[in-house]
């Protein structure tokens, strides 16, 4: 438990100094893969593990100033993202996961949102996260394997470059 909450003040920490600098001309995107599903069905829903992952993701980004969330057409995306939209009141943009152009598409959304201090949070799937990172700017950060579920990318994005960190929730 004292591990949770060590885990949980470290990322606020994080989150709070990139969303600070963020106020200086930067946006801030959260990417995230989408939580554990129920099943490997076509369009499953969340799994109980994966419905807590949600709520967790939900408090983490609580203060982070959240003003933008992308997501797939798929359940296991938007149900990852709805704690966070339902909390700020935010109805996420869906970009659909239609193939080789996903990254790219979801890195045009995300210039489209992006504004000086902006934060984005958006939520893919282990085979477009590390894609869509690379499309805005950012470093390659290897694949995800199948069984990751908790790991929370922050890219910084300014006129300079982009800066990535790289979390767990």
């Amino acid at each position: 438990m004292r591990m949770v909450w060590m885990r949980r003040i470290a990322l606020a920490a994080v989150l709070m100094a990139v969303t600070a600098a963020g106020a200086l001309a930067q946006t801030t995107v959260v990417l995230v893969r989408h939580a554990e599903k129920m099943d490997d069905s076509a369009d499953p829903v969340l799994s109980e593990a994966g419905t807590a992952r949600a709520q967790r993701l939900a408090e983490a980004l609580a203060h982070a100033g959240v003003s933008a969330i992308v997501t797939t057409q798929y359940q296991r995306t938007r149900l990852t993202a709805a704690p966070l939209a339902d909390a700020t009141g935010i109805a996420p943009t869906v970009v659909a996961a239609s193939g080789r152009s996903h990254a790219q598409d979801v890195a045009q959304r995300v210039r489209e949102l992006a504004g000086d201090g902006r934060t984005i949070l958006v939520v893919g799937h282990s085979n477009t996260v590390p894609a869509i990172i690379q499309a805005l700017g950012g470093p390659d950060v290897g694949m995800i394997p199948d069984a990751e579920y908790d790991n929370l990318f922050v890219l910084t994005l300014s006129d300079s470059g982009a800066r990535l960190i790289r979390g767990r929730f």
